[in-house]
Formats: C-alpha cells, sequence, structure tokens
C-alpha cells in the first residue's frame, strides 16, 4: 500500500491528485505545520532525513521529492497513462515541465515569501527602514522581474497547445500545478495572463481534483 505523508497546505497535494488521477489505493499520514514556523513537524524526519514533505513510502520503498514521487508513480504504476509515450515529440516537454516547476518556478515564489515575511517581521523601529528597504530593493530587482519573465514564458507556452506536454494532460500538469497556484496566490497571478487562469481553472474542475482535495484536507491554493 502506498503511504503518502502528507503536510497540510503543501506540494504534497499534488501526490494526493496524481494518485487520485491514476486510480491506485493509498492511505495517508497527516502532518501539521507548526504555526510559529510554518514549518514541517520533527516527525517527518523519521520517514526521511531531511523532514519535509512530500514523502511516499510503498513497501520497502521511501521517495521524496515532488519531481522524483510523480516519475516513480508514473513508471510503475502509470502503464502508460499520463505521460506521452516514450519517443513522441511531446515527451521532451514533459520531463521539461516536469523539472521546471521545481527547478526554476519555485525558487522565485519562495524568495517573495521570504522577503514579504522579513518586511513584515517585528523588528525594532530604527532599523526598520533598513530592513523594509533591503527587502523591497531584493523584490523589485530580482524576484519580481524573474517572476514576471517566468509568467510571461509560461503563458506564451499554453498559447501552444491546451495543456503543457501537448493537447493531452499529463503528470506535467500535475507537477506544474502548485507554482501556478502559488503565484496566484502571492505573486500576482491574474486576468492579465489569461492562458494560465485557464489553466488553473481547468484543473481544479477535473473531478480527481475534487477527491483529493477531500482526502488531503484544507489546501488554501485552490483558487482561481
Amino acid at each position: 500500500m502506498i503511504t503518502v505523508h502528507h503536510l497540510n497546505d503543501s506540494r504534497s497535494q499534488r501526490v494526493l491528485w496524481l494518485l487520485e488521477e491514476l486510480g491506485l489505493p493509498y492511505e495517508i499520514k497527516h502532518y501539521q505545520r507548526d504555526r510559529a514556523t510554518m514549518l514541517a513537524p520533527e516527525s517527518l524526519r523519521q520517514v526521511h532525513p531531511l523532514g519535509k514533505s512530500p514523502v511516499i513510502t510503498d513497501g520497502d520503498v521511501t521517495v521524496a521529492e515532488s519531481g522524483a514521487i510523480v516519475e516513480y508513480l508514473i513508471e510503475r504504476y502509470g502503464n502508460g497513462r499520463l505521460a506521452p509515450a516514450a519517443g513522441a515529440p511531446e515527451r521532451l516537454a514533459y520531463r521539461y515541465w516536469l523539472h521546471f516547476a521545481e527547478g526554476s518556478a519555485m525558487p522565485p515564489l519562495l524568495l517573495k515569501l521570504v522577503f514579504m515575511k522579513i518586511a513584515s517581521t517585528k523588528v525594532p523601529f530604527f532599523i526598520k527602514p533598513i530592513v523594509r528597504g533591503i527587502s523591497a530593493k531584493v523584490m523589485s530587482t530580482l524576484v519580481d522581474p524573474n517572476l514576471k519573465r517566468q509568467l510571461d514564458f509560461m503563458e506564451g507556452e499554453l498559447g501552444k497547445s491546451e495543456w503543457f506536454a501537448g493537447k493531452e494532460f499529463s503528470a506535467a500538469d500535475i507537477q506544474m500545478s502548485f507554482p501556478l497556484e502559488a503565484a496566484a496566490q502571492r505573486a500576482g497571478l491574474d486576468a492579465s495572463r489569461p492562458r494560465l487562469m485557464a489553466f488553473l481553472k481547468r484543473i481544479h474542475s477535473r473531478p480527481a481534483y475534487a477527491r483529493a482535495l477531500e482526502r488531503g484536507g484544507p489546501y488554501s491554493f485552490a483558487n482561481d
């Protein structure tokens, strides 16, 4: 039996969704973030040394990292579903977006979250202008331009096909869901990029997505 070690409001929601799309039986072990730090609890380190989610266990196998989990599940249980066939022209795009989601899309989103928190953190009044000034400078010169460039790129790519890896929905779209949901929540993704917003509406209307939400619990990113 596959067990998903699921942290609330996290990227592991994608793993639940993939399992629902594949129709695989699984169980969930729930973990809650520390309310003060918003980090995963120490108990996750008993599953994987880094103590982060998502992690799955499948018998004696433990797999961490979203992209690795997606590839493991598709290769072992997909039976040709949710991935272009080997050698198909779409296969390279599929692999690209699987890795783009975490390798390129997420770092600036995480930086934005970090510097937003820095700017709002309580500090002595005499250094507050310095802290906020540094945060604003990093956001305006590094983070926001990078986010805009990436969102423009993704918007353009969805002008070529309905889904990221071609005409057919695939696990690459599942992997891309979290950075786009996060961008809609805190990085300015809105109706000015209609293809990306339409993508969010399409994935949120999928029955398997709804089933994953029911099983996974509260997930604040499920908005479009």
